[in-house]
Parts: C-alpha cells; sequence; structure tokens
C-alpha cells in the first residue's frame, strides 16, 4: 500500500525528514523507468534519482512494482492534464485531433523522445505476466481512443471532418499512429519530421 506522504511531521529517521515531496520523487523515478524500463530499474537507481534511502522507500512503497504503478498514475495524470489544455485551446473537431496529434509529435523528439512513452515501454514490459498492468495498459489505450473518436464526431456535428469518415476505424489507426510516434522517438527524430508526420496523419480525415 502506498502511504499520502504529502504532509509534514517532526520525526526523522537517521539523516533526513520522513516526508518527502511524493510528486517530485515519482517524477524522478519515472525517469528512471522511462529510460531503462521496468527490469533494468534497480532500487538503487530509483533511491538515487528519487534522492531516498532504502529504508524511506520501504515506508511509501511495498516494492518496486508500487513505484511503477504510483509512477504510471502520475504520468497518466499529468499527460491527460497536458493533452486537455491544449484541446481546450481550440474550436473545432479537425483542429482537436490536429492538436492531439501534434501534442504527441511533441512528445517524440529530443530527450522527451528519447525517454520514451511509460505506457508502451515499461507497462507493457509488464503487461504481459501481470494481470492487473495488463488492464492498465489496455484501459489507457482505450481511453486515447475513445478521445480521438469523440473528437471525430464532434468535428462531423460541427461540420470540420466529413460525415463520411469512419469515426471507430478512424479512431485505431489514429491511435496506433500516435503509439508509433512515441516508439519511433526512441530513435531521435527531429521534432519537424514528427510534426510533419502528426499533418500527415491527419489526412487520414480527409
Amino acid at each position: 500500500m502506498i502511504r499520502s506522504l504529502n504532509k509534514t511531521t517532526t520525526h526523522r529517521s537517521p539523516g533526513r525528514p520522513r516526508a518527502f515531496l511524493m510528486d517530485a520523487a515519482l517524477d524522478a523515478a519515472l525517469v528512471v523507468f522511462r529510460e531503462r524500463g521496468y527490469h533494468a530499474a534497480s532500487l538503487s537507481d530509483l533511491g538515487a534519482a528519487m534522492k531516498l534511502t532504502a529504508g524511506s522507500i520501504y515506508k511509501a512503497f511495498s516494492d518496486k512494482r508500487a513505484i511503477f504503478l504510483a509512477c504510471l498514475e502520475r504520468y497518466l495524470d499529468v499527460r491527460r492534464t497536458l493533452l486537455q489544455q491544449a484541446l481546450d485551446a481550440e474550436g473545432n473537431g479537425l483542429e482537436k485531433v490536429r492538436a492531439m496529434l501534434r501534442f504527441y509529435a511533441e512528445s517524440s523528439h529530443d530527450v522527451e523522445g528519447r525517454r520514451g512513452c511509460l505506457v508502451v515501454g515499461g507497462a507493457v514490459e509488464l503487461a504481459t505476466f501481470d494481470a492487473e498492468m495488463a488492464a492498465r495498459v489496455t484501459m489507457a489505450l482505450r481511453n486515447v481512443e475513445t478521445l480521438l473518436q469523440a473528437l471525430i464526431r464532434l468535428g462531423q456535428s460541427d461540420g470540420s471532418i466529413p460525415c463520411a469518415v469512419d469515426a471507430d476505424a478512424s479512431a485505431r489507426a489514429l491511435l496506433c499512429m500516435v503509439q508509433g510516434f512515441r516508439v519511433v522517438g526512441k530513435a531521435g527524430p527531429t521534432r519537424a519530421e514528427m510534426l510533419a508526420a502528426a499533418d500527415q496523419a491527419l489526412r487520414i480525415l480527409a
């Protein structure tokens, strides 16, 4: 069980406070998991990144898997918030789909791109033998597909996307494309290349 550590305390373990900023610690652990994968990330690697001793880690998490699950939840929450902000800035369905494709393209180059996606990286690594993780990966991907379906249908209702477009099939195709962006991003494409790929992907809705 993960205990909440978002409050201060006067009790101290040797050399450091027991309380620490959970979000900052998880963000640091996220980098380790994204760059190394689940199995290659050791507790010593995680502790160094989170600036925690092994004892402090075990006071907050039962094991490495629990750290990973907390990181995955944090990763999805942050990206969901950032994506929603990008979508809210656009007016019609087609522009919102473009914003979503570009959001994934912007995550798929330079340092961010080389770190990769926690869902298509570490989470999939676990999903082959962990039923709970498999369910989380499936849900994360389904949520992306469902959002794409909704945006395409919004575009059809506001006239920015042709009604002849198959919303379900197109959403699934775009899901494959945006997840592919994150895989290709590991190889170091440029920002211009990924944005061009996003604009090309939008042509599926023409």
